[in-house]
């Protein structure tokens, strides 16, 4: 069975599927379904009572905001109460199982939901809202802690897309839903016929999940929600890239609850819509996370690409600005429907607007979600997804209190916000990225192997996913360490010639990723021996170390003689050898044919290049002379 073969996280095999191919495969499909209807069923449901309350099928005797705000607050409640505990629990216990509980307490909510919605029994409604949103804490640790106990690494970005994708689309089915039949005459039933179902075939779905044994069986539960949420908090700091990219993932759903919630103000007041546009709206902005979230996987290249957070987070702040700057404000007292809407100059704008901020959402979540997975300590993942279920359900509060002083008490206007939001955004990533570097490093690289350059890999796989070992290439152009470090899925510390890790803006990349400068024995003995010093930590460290034993660039795009410090490298440290070939680059503007690199005009963009990875070859066979024939076997005729 696929659930009981499936690769590890850390063992990938050569990928030959797209991201869709896991929607036919166990070790997915089920998982896939049965988050996707859970989601459904909460927003059908969240929707459907509040549909109810606002035109009066429902009675509280509160006043309707309240009603609204106090709805979000017993549905977001529960996971500041209860993550920390469904963390331990994900950890502990084996995850399947876990959430078959989950979907059967979701089936009793929702028989006894519809009971209230036949009988009309408000607070019936409001408690049970309390219950889903526990539900949802407890199924959320579980949700993306069991999704790299079964996809591979090169498929951890494609898994995290479809999840994403599936929870907008479930959020704009289940919204779309509860608008068609909450308020018809037979509301109640079809509304109570529809959760029951839905739980059910969820439930049901949830039994095909394959087993995913526990990582962590020896923890001691502790039941105290406020020591224990403390306590999680306080451990995902101790990972410092992975704290932050915990904080960056409650930033976005800061930003889009402010979206989400501001929607039917922002389409009344400022566009003069109906519900008819909102619904246009919503489903842009849904289907733009969706579309977004599924581009990851082509334009990540299969791997966790933290390069797309930045390029995401710009998007974000531009297309925010955009709606603030926006010129279409609502004229007239009688609301216009989507199609009047749609007709008016300027609509499509919005809708633009709405679209790519989805779409550069989803650029933005999908590779933060899968960094967490993939660099957090496996026995204490779970809980590492409950501190951001925490800190998500923290920001979104502090996204409405923040909404609600901007908007009632200093009366500013939804654009106004809109603009605010898309400054802030601006301010908030620019100091992550300070902090940790690695994320403009990524973008850096990204950028130039996908505007410069079209990149494919071959046999990439060959690389070993743990221990040390060295990578040897020919040696092209000033772009060579770029492209290679930007294609490998674990990071490489680049052995380089100190020329080039001087040079400006490289060097800035050169540097984040920990790359080793060398210079010639005789020019600075110095500098020499102590990058073989570095070179000899970093592979007793289990790092990878790259060199490229030509010693500088071709002049003439034929290889050079390969040099001996591989052989020293490896009289300190006998690690394996994986050669390595670029075909492609000769004739760019980094490279040296025709004159010096960077002296030209570029003559060409979007050159192809490929990067080609060997067997493994172990240290008592690679001298220089060996690795020198196999890297040009590799290559080829093609320079």
């Amino acid at each position: 069975m696929e659930g009981q073969n499936k690769q590890p996280l850390n063992n990938p095999a050569p990928r030959e599927h797209s991201q869709f191919a896991l929607l036919g495969s166990r070790r997915f499909a089920p998982f896939f379904w049965t988050q996707f209807l859970g989601a459904f069923n909460d927003n059908v449901f969240k929707n459907s009572l509040m549909a109810m309350v606002t035109f009066g099928l429902l009675s509280s005797g509160l006043d309707l905001n309240l009603m609204n705000n106090l709805g979000a607050l017993l549905f977001i409640l529960p996971f500041f109460l209860f993550s920390a505990l469904a963390g331990q629990l994900a950890d502990k216990y084996e995850k399947s199982h876990l959430i078959r509980y989950v979907k059967l307490l979701e089936i009793v909510i929702m028989i006894l939901g519809s009971a209230c919605f036949l009988m009309g029994y408000t607070w019936g409604l409001m408690l049970l809202l309390f219950l889903m949103g526990t539900q949802s804490a407890f199924f959320g640790p579980a949700k993306y802690s069991i999704i790299p106990q079964h996809l591979r690494s090169d498929e951890l970005v494609g898994g995290n897309a479809l999840v994403e994708m599936g929870t907008f689309l479930a959020i704009l089915l289940g919204t779309i839903t509860a608008g068609l039949f909450a308020i018809s005459d037979q509301g109640p039933e079809i509304i109570g016929a529809i959760i029951i179902a839905i739980a059910v075939l969820g439930y049901i779905t949830s039994r095909k999940i394959p087993s995913a044994p526990s990582l962590g069986s020896d923890i001691k539960i502790n039941f105290n929600p406020f020591t224990e949420t403390w306590r999680t908090v306080a451990f995902s700091r101790a990972n410092k890239p992975v704290f932050l990219a915990i904080m960056a993932i409650s930033w976005f759903w800061f930003l889009g609850a402010a979206y989400l919630t501001q929607l039917y103000g922002f389409t009344r007041l400022n566009l003069g819509g109906d519900q008819s546009v909102v619904t246009v709206l919503l489903a842009t902005f849904s289907i733009g996370i969706a579309l977004g979230s599924l581009l990851c996987e082509r334009l990540s290249g299969h791997k966790v690409e933290l390069g797309l957070v930045p390029f995401g987070s710009i998007g974000l702040t531009i297309f925010g600005l955009d709606l603030y700057f926006h010129p279409l404000i609502a004229a007239g007292t009688e609301l216009i429907n989507a199609q009047t809407f749609i007709s008016q100059a300027g609509a499509w704008r919005v809708i633009a607007d709405f679209a790519l901020i989805g779409i550069f959402g989803g650029f933005y979540i999908v590779p933060l979600y899968a960094m967490v997975q993939e660099r957090s300590e496996e026995a204490h993942r779970s809980r590492t997804i409950a501190a951001i279920n925490i800190m998500n359900a923290l920001f979104m509060v502090l996204s409405a209190a923040t909404a609600f002083v901007l908007l009632g008490i200093f009366d500013w206007s939804i654009p106004e916000f809109f603009g605010l939001l898309a400054v802030l955004n601006a301010l908030v990533v620019i100091y992550i990225y300070t902090v940790i570097p690695e994320f403009a490093m990524r973008f850096l690289i990204w950028m130039i192997t996908h505007t410069i350059y079209r990149v494919t890999h071959t046999d990439l796989h060959k690389i070993p996913q743990e221990g040390p070992c060295v990578l040897v290439c020919n040696h092209v152009s000033f772009m060579d360490a770029l492209i290679i470090g930007g294609a490998c899925r674990r990071p490489v510390r680049f052995v380089m010639f100190k020329p080039i890790f001087n040079i400006p803006v490289l060097n800035f990349i050169f540097r984040t990723g920990k790359a080793i400068p060398i210079d010639s024995k005789k020019a600075d003995p110095e500098a020499y021996e102590m990058a073989f010093q570095r070179i000899s930590e970093e592979l007793r460290d289990g790092q990878v170390v790259c060199i490229f034993p030509e010693g500088k660039l071709t002049t003439t795009g034929e290889m050079d003689t390969f040099r001996n410090g591989v052989s020293k490298i490896l009289e300190s440290d006998a690690v394996p050898v994986i050669p390595m070939a670029l075909r492609g680059l000769w004739g760019s503007f980094f490279s040296h044919k025709g004159s010096p690199a960077l002296t030209r005009m570029p003559r060409r963009f979007w050159s192809r290049v490929e990067l080609i990875a060997g067997d493994q070859v172990q240290p008592m066979d690679a001298s220089p002379e060996y690795l020198q024939e196999r890297v040009l076997s590799l290559r080829g005729d093609i320079r």
